[in-house]
């Protein structure tokens, strides 16, 4: 086994009286892909959120257990959120760029985190379109809106936004499920290059995607982790009948 990024140990997560996440435990590794698969509203999505505290606007919620990056509890009180999320970077279900140029999207975590430099600027932004692959298709319009990007374009730009302030963690949510297959592929490709760098975590419900790029997969099912293991294993000799029956189609 690789380095440990992330430890999870018994964590719970209520909203109000609904039990959302139940005794999960897992171990993240660094520099791999991990899916987290399952039906809808089984807990992947919250679970995702936990990790970068995401949940802590949510009222209403409690959530009990640890959570481990680089053995620190990261729901220690003494965290500064704000730093905890600029090591775990974020990027949605749907493409959402600012409504700003190119440029200032990408440039906008580093220059919230202290760098007005132009010339540092101009590096990270080009470093991070071209990390995102992106680079190409926008170096002669970075100035221009966001917002005038295909979808496809837009979700890569989502990225490099979220690696523009060097975060170690990524986490992913269906960051394809609104994007053609074209698109798809490309953040596919993106994410195998990315996991040289950094640990990527996404929430699939593409079962071929989870089985094309992750490393790692866990099965959610109504709250709780039923499965985790290498991902060939889970697809092909899954331990869990539930597991079985989830990856071969049968429900979900």
């Amino acid at each position: 086994m690789g380095n440990d990024k992330l430890l999870v140990h018994d964590l719970n997560l209520w909203y109000v009286d609904n039990h959302a996440l139940i005794d999960i435990n897992m171990k993240i590794e660094e520099n791999k892909i991990t899916a987290l698969i399952g039906p809808s509203g089984c807990g992947k999505s919250t679970f995702l959120k936990t990790i970068n505290r995401m949940n802590d606007i949510v009222e209403n919620v409690r959530i009990e257990g640890k959570i481990l990056l680089d053995n620190e509890d990261i729901y220690d009180p003494k965290v500064d959120v704000t730093i905890l999320r600029k090591k775990i970077g974020m990027v949605f279900q749907k493409p959402n760029p600012f409504i700003m140029s190119i440029y200032d999207n990408v440039a906008y975590g580093p220059r919230i985190h202290g760098i007005k430099n132009k010339t540092d600027l101009d590096e990270i932004v080009e470093n991070s379109l071209k990390a995102a692959a992106l680079f190409e298709e926008t170096k002669d319009r970075l100035k221009k809106s966001a917002l005038g990007l295909s979808g496809g374009q837009q979700q890569r730009l989502c990225v490099a936004r979220a690696i523009a302030v060097q975060p170690e963690i990524l986490l992913m949510d269906e960051p394809t499920s609104a994007l053609d297959p074209i698109s798809t592929l490309k953040i596919e490709d993106l994410m195998m290059e990315l996991k040289e760098k950094y640990t990527v975590l996404i929430v699939t419900h593409n079962m071929q995607q989870a089985a094309r790029i992750s490393d790692f997969t866990g099965f959610f099912l109504l709250g709780e982790l039923i499965e985790y293991n290498v991902t060939k294993d889970i697809f092909y000799v899954p331990k869990d009948k539930r597991t079985e029956d989830y990856v071969s189609g049968r429900f979900g």
